[in-house]
Order: structure tokens, then C-alpha cells, then sequence
């Protein structure tokens, strides 16, 4: 083998294997939806918003990049006596996995109101590698959607909410993409490399002994009350009785006696 085609399949062989698988999960898919139980186990039915609706089997195609191209039916089940809404989804999704960009077209009454193609791109047109990126194309699609709706003055209720349910299988399709048989995580921006930081050991600090707090005088001690002795009510002391004092006699005991003068 020359030297040529042998560095052509090391290179073929390296992309093989550096290009990650993307499927969709099919039965996780009609999982979400119910089960594939109707036609034939190619479609599964169920209610929202007060309506029915059947959704059939993705239709999956590879797309130059090794990443998939995702067709799903939609239908609105009126009844018998009334013939059926239909829509189209339609989600391109990269070799990484990543929703890259998302369609949809509804059928009414034989008139098509067709979306813009939402692209998962922001302001400064950079992709948005994570599930944020998923959730606003699917928000901006429904809202593309109901716009166009409400221009046309829709106002059956299965018909209004038609944007809704296709919003509800962009879900359920998301969470089916599998990258190697795994599900979808949330992608995570790799820093750039840089040269392992060596740690040096710990340099041991001592602590400055702890300066003990000023002492504080204890408090002060109240001297206790000094309680006077009980003071003994003075009894007043009764006056001695009188004695009584007998009248003194007179010094003569004779009658006085006059003698004539002379």
C-alpha cells in the first residue's frame, strides 16, 4: 500500500472515530407520548389542552456533518365528522448533538401557515452549545407560529394550541437525542489549557501567645444593713400616792384668857 493511501485511511479512520454517533431514541420517544400503539404501532395518541392529537414515528435522515435531520407528523384529530389538522416538524441536529436549527409548517382547511427556519444562534451569531440554546428556538418557534395563527383569526381551541403541542414533541424529541447512546447533557465551555499549578507545602504560622484580658475587679459588695436593736417603749412609772399631812396643833390649849387692865 503506498504511503499516500495509507495516511488517507489513518485520516478516514481518525475522523470516524472523533465524529460521535447521533441517533434518536425512538421507544424513549413514543414513550413520552404514550406508546406507539395506533396505526399499525406507528403512531401514539393523546390529549392536551383539551384536544386529541397523533403523532407518528420520526423520519430521520443524515446530514453532511454526521449529524441527523428529524421529520416528525403531527395531526390534529377532529373527529369523525370533521377532516384533520396536520403539521410538520422538522429539527436539524450537529454531530455533537446540538440542536442546530428548527421548522414547522400546520395545515388548515387546506391553507399552510409555514414558520420562519428558527437557527440556535445569538446576537453575536455564535452557536449556543447547550440545552438554553434548545429551550429558545423552541420558544421562538411557538412564538413565530402563534403570530401567524392569530393573524389568520384561528379560533378553534385544537387549532390555537396547535403551536403548543408542537412545542410539547420538540421536548420529548430533544430529550430522545442520543450522542453515542447517551442522553444530551449540558455542554460545558472547556477552559483553555494551562500549566499545572504546583502547590508549595503549607507554611505552619504560629499564633502570638494570647494576651490574657485585663483582670476586672470584682464587684463590689454592698456592706450589709445594720439592723438597730428593737427599742423598748418606755412604760411611764406611776406617781407614789400622797401622804397626807395631818394639821399642826395650836400652841395654847387653854380658851385665851383676858385679864381686866388694871
Amino acid at each position: 500500500m503506498k504511503p499516500s493511501y495509507l495516511l488517507s485511511a489513518l485520516f478516514c479512520s481518525s475522523v470516524l472515530h472523533v465524529l460521535a454517533a447521533v441517533t434518536i431514541d425512538d421507544e424513549a420517544f413514543g414513550k413520552s407520548l404514550g406508546g406507539w400503539k395506533k396505526q399499525a404501532k406507528t403512531a401514539a395518541e393523546y390529549p392536551l389542552s383539551g384536544s386529541d392529537y397523533r403523532t407518528y414515528k420520526p423520519e430521520i435522515s443524515p446530514t453532511p456533518d454526521a449529524g441527523i435531520f428529524i421529520s416528525v407528523r403531527i395531526d390534529h384529530m377532529r373527529g369523525w365528522l370533521a377532516s384533520d389538522d396536520h403539521a410538520i416538524l422538522e429539527i436539524t441536529v450537529s454531530n455533537k448533538g446540538v440542536i442546530v436549527s428548527a421548522q414547522s409548517t400546520i395545515a388548515i382547511q387546506g391553507q399552510s401557515i409555514k414558520s420562519d427556519v428558527i437557527l440556535g444562534s445569538n446576537e453575536a451569531g455564535k452557536s449556543l452549545l447547550s440545552p438554553a440554546g434548545a429551550v429558545q428556538i423552541g420558544t421562538d418557534l411557538v412564538a413565530d407560529l402563534s403570530a401567524k395563527l392569530l393573524r389568520e383569526n384561528v379560533a378553534e381551541a385544537g387549532r390555537v394550541s396547535f403551536p403548543a403541542v408542537l412545542r410539547h414533541n420538540y421536548n420529548r424529541l430533544f430529550q430522545a437525542i442520543r450522542v453515542d447512546g447517551e442522553a444530551v447533557q449540558a455542554t460545558t465551555v472547556a477552559a483553555p489549557f494551562a500549566a499545572p499549578v504546583v502547590l508549595s507545602p503549607p507554611t505552619v504560622v504560629t499564633p502570638p501567645p494570647a494576651t490574657p484580658p485585663p483582670a476586672v475587679p470584682p464587684p463590689a459588695v454592698p456592706a450589709p444593713a445594720v439592723t438597730p436593736p428593737p427599742t423598748t417603749p418606755l412604760v411611764p412609772t406611776p406617781a407614789s400616792p400622797l401622804t397626807p399631812v395631818e394639821p399642826k396643833k395650836p400652841m395654847h390649849t387653854k380658851g385665851l384668857e383676858i385679864k381686866p387692865y388694871g
